[in-house]
This record gives structure tokens, C-alpha cells and sequence, in this order.
């Protein structure tokens, strides 16, 4: 498959589950948002970025103008049941000569973590890249030590490609200046049809 327009990856859509929905985010999710990050208190989390209540509007209006720029396509993600934003994903990095997208940028409120909504997630994200986009790898990043978003990673099938030592200075108050090792996973096109029968397979056992 030739390369997309640049236009189809940043092309906004809305992908729809069982457990979630994915729209293009926009200013009307900031009160959902803020309510979200306080369930956990999210952004005190140093090996990550999450933005406090007081930011998300910054966060929000970050996003879309990367998504304007052409590198990044945002998205709230909607709890099927209750309507409401529970957390933001992106494809990020967008690499369209290449065909290449980055899914990152993700958090769940802690009520929604570790429940189907972040696997039907993934599933929605990698089955657009790969069926709708034309995509020939999906890269996931995360930080050395962030323990469980590294397992999450892997249980989608997603590979180590490599650990970038020192590859960025973390600016969170609670570790100042340190340096971020950056795990580099992927997905490759070659692989999707066993991930999305995993995927598949996962989200059949929580509906049973």
C-alpha cells in the first residue's frame, strides 16, 4: 500500500467499542478530563507526564496544536457506560513517508485502569493504523521504570526494539533533572493479524 496523505493520518475520526469510544478530542472534554485525573491523583506520578486539573486546559490546547501541526492525532477516550472522558491517548510522532505512528500519551482515571477499556483502546488504535491508515509499524514508548505500563505493552504483543539510556531530563518536581531511560517497543505489519487475534481473544474473554 503507497504512503497516505499527511492529511489522513492527522484526519480526525471517531472509533467505536464495546467497553470505549475514541473522539477526536476537543476544549468541551477539559471539565471530564479534570475530573478524571483527580481519581488517583494521577499527576503525581514522576516517571510520567499527566497534567494536574489546573493544566489540562494548557494540555488540551498542546495537543490540538500538534494535531494542527500535522505530528499528533488527539483523542479523548469515553467510557461506553457512562459517557464521560476517563482519559487521553494520541498517535504521536506521525511519520507519514514512512507510515509510521506512535500510540502514547495515554492515561486512565484509576478506576478505569486495569479494566477492558485500555485493551479495546489499542485494539481500536492499532486495527485504524494498520486496516484504515496503511501503516507498516506502531511504536509504543515508556519509561524504564514504569512497571506497569511496560507489562501493558507487552501483553498486546508489542516487541522491545531497545532502551534509549538517558534520552530525556524529567522536569517533575519530584525528581528534578533526572534522566529518563525510554523503552522503545513496536508492532510491525507482518505481526497484526496474530496481535489482533490476541487482542480479539481478550476482549471476548471480558464480555463472557
Amino acid at each position: 500500500m503507497s504512503a497516505p496523505p499527511a492529511a489522513a493520518l492527522c484526519q480526525p475520526v471517531m472509533l467505536q467499542g464495546r467497553h470505549a469510544r475514541l473522539e477526536t478530542l476537543h476544549a468541551a472534554h477539559h471539565d471530564d478530563l479534570c475530573d478524571a485525573v483527580r481519581d488517583g491523583e494521577l499527576w503525581a506520578l514522576w516517571y510520567t507526564f499527566i497534567p494536574p486539573p489546573e493544566g489540562m486546559r494548557a494540555e488540551i490546547e498542546r495537543r490540538l496544536a500538534l494535531q494542527a501541526a500535522g505530528s499528533m492525532l488527539a483523542f479523548a477516550v469515553i467510557d461506553a457506560s457512562s459517557g464521560r472522558a476517563v482519559g487521553m491517548t494520541t498517535y504521536m510522532n506521525i511519520d507519514t513517508p514512512n507510515r509510521r505512528v506512535e500510540i502514547g500519551s495515554t492515561w486512565y482515571r484509576k478506576s478505569a485502569q486495569r479494566t477492558g477499556i485500555n485493551t479495546e483502546c489499542k485494539w481500536l488504535l492499532l486495527r485504524h493504523a494498520f486496516e484504515q491508515l496503511g501503516c507498516i509499524a506502531v511504536e509504543f514508548r515508556t519509561h524504564f521504570v514504569n512497571q506497569q505500563s511496560r507489562a501493558g505493552i507487552e501483553r498486546l504483543g508489542a516487541k522491545l526494539d531497545g532502551v534509549l539510556r538517558s534520552h530525556q531530563i524529567c522536569t517533575h518536581p519530584d525528581a528534578p533533572g533526572s534522566l529518563r531511560d525510554t523503552c522503545v517497543y513496536s508492532i510491525i505489519e507482518s505481526e497484526w493479524p496474530s496481535v489482533k487475534a490476541h487482542l480479539q481473544h481478550q476482549l471476548q474473554r471480558d464480555r463472557d
